[in-house]
């Protein structure tokens, strides 16, 4: 196959057979029992020996010590030589893999190695699972070393050594990629950047020909004007917003766009003033809580404590664009609205833009002498000194006292490159379910044995507001009426998991009462319900969806919960409350059904039908994927903003009418007629 390369040396190391050939076994049907792989990590470098040659190495390493190393000499020229060295690598990586019945991590690689293969990094990510760590030649080896032995006098099979220490040290706990939070709070996103996980090739094949060509159309003139972007959120990893972040910079690095996202230094007392007041909105907060004088002045202290350190000095994001500071500015959420008048006060002819994610109680919002509508006025006198209010595309969700020209819609997106959403084969997918499994006997859950096992999912945060309650109700009828119909049937499992956030302290006692429920309510079903706070890795929760029966989203009060259209995406039918955006993501009995909040008998029924109905459950499983816009990809998202952005940079005074910023954009760049 390659006609251009010799083998110096080969991978030399050996396992078990013994274990091998149970583990194949085991991989034959993709199970999740048995114990986890243990994971490698990888060095890879290909240096030019001469005119003629270059010497391609492969060094493996598990976390402590060097286990094996490969040598390859590739001759110049070679006909698709960049191509030649990629499957390559992919072959030998997915071969050691599947011998050794262990599972690659992550690779680190040198920025000249990915300039030579431009599809490598990407097709290990997307093919392999294996997280591509790049790094530039000057940061190879970092600190003094560098200068006593320069990194081009050293053999390739030392630099390759060297890669794979260094790819180690980027990971932590539970085998995830360190976050990390730089100066001024500046999130470093995929690791600054030496994450690449996808090309531009690769997002525009995640939606139609229109939505790629309005994203290249709007990112052209914001690129050669040097507009500078500062998004600003309460937390840099867990929950909705954080994940739309990373995306949005992610496909923005690739733009060559200037997009920066900063987060508050931390703090406790304070996240639990903040968590309230996201429950007081959405109507589920207990009832004494209460936005105080003193809560809000906790959050004016700890906004501009982090301003005045870090945003709005000299040289700072919130400073004055001809000073440095952005020329743009976005405030995530109800955390941080007291960051709105420090920005206008600090360039008054800057275009700021709020937006709000959750679903407001409009009703109590409006009400005097509610808790609702005393926050809504705190939040209210901040934000209205913004020049957009978006929201998601939900009637109802925005209090009357915001003008309707100020109001534009943006729902949630999702990246369908990323770790929660891309397609994994079966033997990864096998890998991530093992290490549920792991989690579910770590907390003493019943495991799921997929594929003996069938089940139904839940994924979302333990929130008051989630319908976990009603979810577990749900289920027990259903397992009530197909035990009495079909004595005989197999019993599918039900799975209630997800991440958390740092600013998130209610899952705990959201947990403790869903425990508390299953123990007093339906004993007899604990064996079959599996309750897990998953650890931070997306593929887990990737792997969970995709191989669930059903998903449910039985939330009380929501905003747009990504999760649905994501769950659509990979052809599940869906069951979803009639609540904020839930409803506009499920096209109601042909995709999945939409209930009532709060029916759990109407919920059970649909269960059973999609049980037993492999007709239906086929028409929805078949139709599901095709019934997801690309204005929730996250190509659609950057896309409308940046549409947004130029608006407001070309005329201060633009508004957005009350209308969905996709449909403007479309409209605008008169592709709105054009359907691929």
């Amino acid at each position: 196959m390659y006609a251009y390369a010799s083998s110096i040396h080969s991978f030399q190391r050996r396992i078990s057979e013994h274990q091998k050939k149970r583990w194949q076994e085991e991989q034959k049907f993709a199970a999740w029992s048995g114990p986890t792989s243990e994971v490698l990590y990888t060095g890879i470098t290909a240096k030019k020996v001469d005119e003629q040659s270059i010497h391609l190495v492969i060094a493996v390493r598990d976390a402590v010590y060097p286990l094996d190393f490969l040598e390859h000499r590739f001759h110049i020229p070679g006909k698709n030589l960049d191509a030649n060295i990629t499957d390559f690598i992919l072959e030998q990586l997915r071969n050691y893999s599947l011998d050794h019945a262990e599972k690659f991590i992550g690779t680190c690689l040198p920025a000249e190695l990915t300039e030579m293969c431009p599809r490598l990094a990407s097709r290990l990510w997307l093919e392999l699972d294996v997280m591509p760590l790049v790094v530039p030649q000057h940061d190879a080896l970092g600190g003094r070393y560098e200068q006593e032995i320069p990194w081009q006098t050293r053999d390739a099979d030392e630099q390759a050594e060297y890669l794979a220490m260094k790819c180690v040290r980027l990971f932590g706990p539970n085998n995830i990629p360190l976050l990390q939070v730089g100066f001024r709070g500046l999130v470093e996103v995929d690791s600054g950047f030496m994450m690449h996980l996808a090309t531009l090739d690769d997002y525009k094949g995640t939606v139609s020909e229109r939505t790629w060509m309005a994203l290249e159309r709007l990112a052209a003139p914001v690129r050669e004007q040097r507009i500078r972007i500062a998004l600003f959120s309460a937390t840099p990893q867990g929950g909705g917003v954080a994940l739309i972040r990373h995306a949005f910079l992610r496909l923005s690095k690739l733009l060559n766009l200037d997009v920066q996202w900063y987060v508050p230094q931390p703090r406790s007392g304070v996240f639990r003033i903040t968590k309230m007041n996201h429950n007081i909105f959405q109507g589920v907060a207990k009832p004494n809580d209460y936005l105080t004088a003193e809560n809000e002045e906790q959050l004016r202290r700890w906004v501009g404590v982090n301003s005045k350190r870090s945003w709005s000095c000299p040289g700072g994001p919130l400073d004055h664009p001809s000073n440095g500071g952005a020329h743009i500015v976005v405030v995530d959420d109800p955390q941080l609205p007291d960051l709105i008048p420090i920005a206008k006060e600090k360039a008054p002819d800057r275009p700021v833009i709020f937006r709000s994610h959750i679903q407001i109680r409009v009703d109590l919002a409006c009400t005097p002498g509610t808790p609702q509508a005393r926050s809504w006025d705190w939040l209210w006198h901040r934000a209205q000194q913004a020049d957009v209010f978006i929201s998601h595309p939900i009637p109802d969700s925005v209090p009357t006292t915001v003008p309707n020209a100020m109001i534009g819609h943006s729902p949630a997106s999702t990246d369908v490159l990323d770790g929660l959403n891309k397609e994994m084969i079966d033997s990864d997918v096998a890998y991530y379910g093992r290490l549920f499994n792991q989690w579910c006997h770590e907390s003493g859950m019943p495991t799921i044995d997929y594929p003996a096992d069938e089940y139904f999912v839940q994924i979302a945060r333990f929130d008051p507001s989630k319908g976990i309650i009603d979810v577990l109700d749900s289920y027990h009828k259903f397992h009530t009426r197909l035990t009495k119909a079909k004595p005989d049937s197999k019993i599918p499992k039900l799975v209630i998991c997800g991440h958390g956030s740092v600013d998130d302290p209610d899952a705990s006692e959201m947990f403790d009462k869903s425990m508390d429920h299953i123990h007093k309510a339906m004993p007899h079903l604990a064996d079959k319900i599996a309750v897990v706070r998953a650890k931070p890795s997306d593929q887990v929760l990737n792997a969970i969806l995709s191989k669930s029966k059903v998903v449910l989203q039985l939330s009380t009060q929501e905003g747009f919960e990504i999760k649905v259209s994501e769950a659509l995406r990979k052809g599940k039918p869906v069951i979803v409350t009639d609540v904020g955006g839930l409803p506009y993501q499920v096209i109601d009995k042909e995709t999945g059904f939409i209930v009532k909040a709060r029916d759990t008998d109407r919920v059970a029924e649909c269960l059973y039908h999609l049980w037993t109905d492999a007709d239906l459950y086929r028409r929805m499983q078949e139709k599901a994927p095709s019934s997801v816009s690309d204005n929730v990809t996250t190509v659609g998202l950057v896309s409308s903003w940046l549409y947004m952005i130029r608006k407001l940079l070309a005329d201060h005074s633009w508004k957005p009418g009350n209308r969905l910023l996709f449909d403007l954009m479309l409209e605008d760049l008169g592709l709105a007629s054009i359907h691929t």
